[in-house]
């Protein structure tokens, strides 16, 4: 009954490591946030030194139109971060059922060998 155990193992170390990746995408979500916030700071202090707020008139900062640009493509690779998220929980979700049923199995097959072994010894005792 090594096989089950080592199932259950194997099941517990997949979990685990999607827990992980949740976790990482959670971290680089949270760090994407943080940098297009301090990219909007900037982008809004470029735009009250040079007092001028339409990106399309001709005299629009440069280093604001790059900030934008940067906050644009942080943004985008967040949205993109959020699906890989949703992927990797329902992977996660689908990996803890299989972990259960594992489980599951390995307590169905202790119960059976214990049952086993009593009634050896019932029948030799």
């Amino acid at each position: 009954m090594k096989a089950r155990e080592n199932l259950v193992r194997l099941k517990q170390f997949q979990v685990n490591e999607k827990r992980r990746q949740l976790l990482q995408l959670d971290q680089m979500v949270a760090e994407f946030d943080r940098m297009a916030g301090e990219l909007d700071a900037q982008i809004q202090i470029e735009e009250q030194k040079s007092g001028i707020s339409d990106v399309s008139h001709f005299a629009y900062p440069t280093f604001a139109k790059a900030a934008r640009q940067r906050r644009d493509n942080l943004n985008n690779s967040r949205n993109e971060l959020m699906q890989q998220k949703a992927a990797a929980e329902a992977s996660l979700a689908e990996a803890e059922v299989e972990l259960q049923k594992a489980e599951q199995l390995e307590n169905r097959d202790g119960r059976v060998r214990d049952n086993d072994v009593e009634m050896r010894r019932a029948m030799t005792g």
